[in-house]
Parts: structure tokens; sequence; C-alpha cells
């Protein structure tokens, strides 16, 4: 019997502390009734002033790995989606497997890709396990709060930080992934994104006094275009992929970025909201992690018994997108 590729176990975290949008007004020109009316926002969740990227990632990755009942020397790989790093530099992933008591296994960031980088790592580690055989541990993790402006009322009341993780195995046992697709338009990599730290523009005493070293560059109307373009078409793709249509797909799990563009990659598909997953206005656009917390917490609801068929998508910074099919 062919061996199945999926994922035998599902964790995510999100930190104690609330934000809320009334939080937000004493911060920046602000309100709860702008917040919810252009976002679909009512809080998020930061990390703790000393929890950073690796212990949200850690709490995610327990989870996943108790329920998959796989011990961390057993790990093949881990790969983790982030772009919020421990450090600057080595990647977070070396964190992640000395915390975790991996054995001297490649580990490595995949870092960039915005939202989208949870199934872009999940399209990764589906290759890798054909090739060289699982489990290996998949991470998105965000810590945002700790690198964004607080002063830019048009971005930072987006955000919250989180962390999901998975690990992807082969074998009987397990949700199968039945089909991947992921793309990059490079051309439109300025539309979205944090530009300050890099060889472009470095780091500087100036940066820093004119308060713009955590700005994140966002074209509003461009991103909303070609996010709900992109992930429309990436799932269309998967699903020809296996000969479905949309009304073979039991729930959908799309990038949580905001509930305007949740409901029209919903219109452009033609899934009823009844048979679409929402969580932003619990957890804000939580990047890399919201995929995969989306997907856990409706899991944890009791909305995808077995047999069900389960369709994810993301875009992010880059620009990049991604799609991935799931059969429980």
């Amino acid at each position: 019997m062919q061996q199945k590729i999926g994922f035998r176990g599902l964790g995510a975290y999100v930190p104690e502390r609330v934000m809320t949008n009334e939080d937000w007004t004493r911060y920046v020109d602000t309100s709860d009734e702008w917040i919810v009316e252009r976002t679909g926002i009512h809080q998020r969740r930061f990390a703790g002033e000393k929890e950073t990227t690796v212990d949200l990632g850690m709490a995610a990755a327990r989870l996943a790995m108790e329920e998959a009942a796989v011990q961390p020397g057993e790990l093949r790989e881990i790969i983790v989606a982030t772009d919020t790093p421990e450090v600057y530099n080595p990647d977070t992933a070396a964190y992640i497997q000395h915390q975790i008591g991996a054995g001297e296994v490649p580990a490595y960031d995949l870092a960039g890709s915005g939202c989208a980088g949870f199934l872009q790592a999940v399209d990764l580690a589906c290759s890798r396990v054909a090739v060289r055989g699982g489990p290996i541990l998949v991470l998105g993790v965000e810590a945002i709060s700790k690198i964004m402006s607080w002063q830019d009322r048009n971005t930072c009341v987006l955000f919250g930080d989180g962390a999901g993780a998975m690990v992807i195995d082969q074998g009987q046992d397990l949700v199968e992934v039945l089909a991947v697709t992921t793309g990059t338009d490079g051309s439109k990599a300025d539309i979205l994104g944090k530009e300050i730290g890099g060889t472009r523009v470095p780091f500087s005493k100036e940066v820093a006094e004119d308060n713009v070293h955590n700005r994140v560059v966002m074209n509003g109307r461009e991103v909303f275009k070609e996010a709900v373009s992109r992930m429309s078409a990436a799932a269309h793709e998967v699903l020809n992929q296996v000969g479905w249509s949309t009304d073979d797909i039991d729930l959908f799990v799309p990038h949580q970025a905001n509930i305007r563009i949740l409901h029209s990659v919903a219109k452009s598909l033609g899934f009823p909201l009844e048979k679409v997953y929402i969580n932003v206005q619990d957890y804000g656009n939580t990047g890399s992690a919201s995929v995969p917390l989306a997907l856990w917490e409706a899991r944890n609801k009791g909305m995808v018994p077995a047999g069900s068929k389960v369709l994810l998508t993301a875009f992010g910074a880059g620009f990049h997108w991604a799609a991935v099919l799931l059969q429980f």
C-alpha cells in the first residue's frame, strides 16, 4: 500500500495578554468602531515582556508532538516559518532544535514569506518526507508586537502574536495532504513588507531617530486585490489537481488577514460563510501562525470530523501565496 503524506499532530498557542481595540486608543488616534469596520478585529494577543518567538513556537510544537506521539529524537527535520526571528542570526530553528531536544538534524527558517510562510513550509516538508522520510516538525510563529511600529495606526492594529505547528509524516493514520500549490510574484515585492534593516536600507542612528525602523509598508488597495485574486486562484488550482469543486469542501480555512479579504475570497470561490472558518476577530493577523491556529481551533470545536475535506489558503509579502487540500 502506498504511503500517504500528511500530518499526524497539530498544535497552536497564543499568549495570555489580550490587547483590545480600546487598549489601542491609548497609543494611536483610533477607535473600536474604526478598527472593526475596516478589519473585523476586536482584539488580539500579544507576547509578554519576556516572551519570545521561541517561547511561542515551543508551546505549539510540544502540543503537536504530543498529539503525534513523536519524541524529539525521532524528528528528521525542523522547519520554522517566521518573520520575527529570535535573533538576527542564527535562525530561530536552531534554538527550537536545541530546546526541544532534537538530534543534530537539519533545522532552518523560511523567512520573508510573510503570512504564506507556513503553507510554503508544509509544501517543502511534504516533499522532504517523500524523499527522506519523516517525521518533520513545521512551525509558523510570529511575535509581531515586538518588532512593529506602535505609532502607525494603519498597520499596528492589524497584527497579533501566536504560533502553530504540525508534524508532517508518512503512513496511513494521518490527515492526508492531497494537493499543494505555492507561487511568488516578485514584481509585487514593494506592496507589503518591512524595508528597514537589510542591505538596501541598513539600520542607522538616523533611522532610529526618525523612528521608521519598525514601520510596515503596505499598499492596502494593491494588497487587497492581490490577496483575493491569488488565494482564489490557488484554491482552484489544488481543487483541480484532484478533480474536485468547492462543493466538495466541508470547511474553508483562509489566512486571517481582515474580514473584508475573507468575505471577498469566500464570495469569489462561492463558499457560504457558514463553511468558512473565521477567527480574525479574536486574534488579528498572526502572520505565518494564522492558518494553523485557525485549523487547530476549528478542529478542537469539532468542525472537522473524520472524512472532512478542508481547504487552506494564504498570501503574504513577496508577493507569495499558497493553498493546501486536506483529507481528515
